[in-house]
């Protein structure tokens, strides 16, 4: 710190004691706000931090009365600006919700409430640039959260999305009876019919829908009778 005036030497005393007590994790966090920001000030930044070329969600009913569930998400990001180094992944719904969590790259650093849902907080460990594709898996465990002769399951789409694809899987002996897909932004509800349901060779039942470029702001909420 030679040359330094006192004051200065002061507030680097001051800084270094601060970050002493921040994980990397949150430098991250903080430098990751700082260029959003930035972004957020700048022409073309309502095309948002990346785009969705390829979102794929599973939701796996792994027994007959509703106590476990997984689901399981891929997504295929095309990052649209520089320097991003973090992102939210979002949860609600009943029971446990966050039983189990994990995600192929990054790592979850923070989670809190707002509101009827969980904001997830995830470092990417790495700066993504303008035009990188990357993939995340992420799985998370539910306990208790499908226990009702009627249960749902809601995906909203924020992002510019390409693909959108759902997938519900139900146990061997317990298939579905009926199912109705909701689109809020259209006030639009719909029963899916036999093309959407797969017997697979294990005995198990696949619900499946998908849509192409689905509209930005989107809610689809599945519900269904098993």
């Amino acid at each position: 710190m030679a040359g330094g005036t006192p004051a200065a030497n002061t507030l680097i005393l001051l800084t270094r004691r601060l970050l002493s007590y921040v994980s990397p994790e949150w430098i991250a966090v903080f430098s990751n706000l700082y260029h959003s920001l930035r972004h957020a000030l700048s022409p073309g930044a309502e095309q948002g931090m990346y785009e969705i070329l390829d979102y794929d969600s599973t939701l796996d009913l792994k027994d007959i009365k509703g106590k476990t569930a997984v689901f399981e998400r891929h997504q295929r990001v095309k990052f649209l600006q520089d320097h991003i180094i973090a992102f939210q992944d979002h949860a609600w719904g009943d029971g446990k919700i966050f039983a189990g969590y994990k995600i192929s790259k990054g790592c979850a650093v923070d989670r809190y409430r707002e509101g009827d849902r969980w904001n997830v907080l995830i470092s990417l460990r790495e700066t993504q640039s303008k035009g990188d594709i990357e993939d995340f898996y992420i799985e998370r465990t539910v306990k208790n959260g499908f226990v009702q002769k009627e249960e749902w399951w809601q995906v909203e789409v924020w992002h510019r999305t390409h693909r959108l694809r759902l997938n519900l899987l139900f146990p061997k002996r317990r298939h579905c009876k009926r199912a109705v897909l909701h689109t809020r932004g259209g006030n639009k509800s719909v029963v899916l019919d036999r093309q959407h349901f797969h017997s697979l060779p294990n005995g198990r039942q696949l619900l499946r829908w998908e849509a192409r470029n689905p509209r930005r702001a989107e809610i689809y909420t599945l519900r269904w009778q098993w």
